[in-house]
């Protein structure tokens, strides 16, 4: 039995994730994605750098602690920008400038890993979960760049660079072929689908059908929760629009430029617009 009644996790970050008594369900999340236990200590921020009216519903993020001192950024994009993956390095960059300390030696820097969940075609591909890690390779002797054995002693452990550089991982939902092959599948599903079924066994699952649910908001916080909705249908609805229309002004363009070639080369007008569809009114004007 599936569960339909469910918030989108967009909505669920913005405005019911930021509890430290509800933090089981990104912590679920992340620790189905990292696959390793992850426990949050605290959230940093939200909402960050929204500069405009359309992305108080396009796009909601969250930067949060976690028990390592790690940073880690989540953020649902809701519609198609072709520079996605420069607003991911931007973010990440971010968050390592905006926290070490005025003096702080760059050991400070922390480690940040932007998590992205999108609902379009980011980039060309045919998974729809990609993870992203820095690595040097030798261009002549093709051998991996590691740490000295001092350098790892400074660290704490036996690390990499890539364990030291941001990393990147792209979720993109409407790939996603809803069946759940393992537990972060399940998640998954439930950002494609808003349900979660009986069956599904992913940690934070079962909190978030718990709290998640539509019918736990007040009337006030349902009607808001409605209207959320109602912005994504009207902006995808005019995104559709917008694409139509430059797809009909490129056929219109290249009709004229058939007509055009055909009115050069001595046919007649008649054969021209049955060819066409453009009025004989239209070719004379070519």
């Amino acid at each position: 039995m599936e569960d339909r009644n469910l918030i989108r996790f967009d909505w669920a970050m913005k405005r019911l994730l930021r509890n430290k008594a509800d933090y089981t369900v990104l912590e679920g999340f992340l620790s189905e994605l990292m696959k390793e236990d992850i426990q949050i200590e605290s959230i940093l921020e939200s909402e960050s750098n929204q500069q405009i009216e359309i992305d108080k519903y396009n796009r909601v993020d969250i930067l949060v602690k976690n028990a390592k001192g790690e940073l880690v950024i989540i953020e649902v994009q809701n519609q198609l920008e072709h520079d996605y993956f420069q607003r991911m390095i931007y973010g990440s960059s971010k968050a390592v400038t905006e926290y070490i300390s005025l003096g702080d030696s760059y050991k400070q820097v922390k480690k940040v890993y932007s998590v992205n969940i999108v609902y379009f075609d980011l980039g060309q591909g045919e998974d729809y979960v990609y993870h992203g890690k820095t690595h040097f390779e030798g261009i002549h002797k093709g051998d991996s760049l590691e740490l000295s054995a001092k350098q790892k002693i400074l660290m704490g452990g036996n690390i990499t660079p890539s364990d030291l550089f941001p990393e990147y991982y792209v979720i993109k939902v409407n790939q996603f072929d809803d069946v759940a092959h393992d537990t972060l599948d399940e998640w998954i599903y439930y950002f494609k689908n808003n349900e979660i079924k009986e069956e599904f066994k992913a940690k934070g699952l079962l909190k978030a059908k718990e709290l998640l649910r539509v019918d736990n908001l007040s009337e006030d916080e349902q009607a808001k929760y409605k209207l959320h909705l109602k912005n994504l249908r009207d902006e995808a609805s005019r995104l559709f629009t917008l694409k139509a229309e430059a797809e009909f002004k490129v056929r219109e363009d290249e009709k004229k430029e058939i007509a055009r070639t055909l009115k050069k080369d001595g046919f007649p007008v008649d054969a021209i617009s049955k060819s066409t569809g453009l009025t004989a009114e239209e070719i004379e004007k070519l």
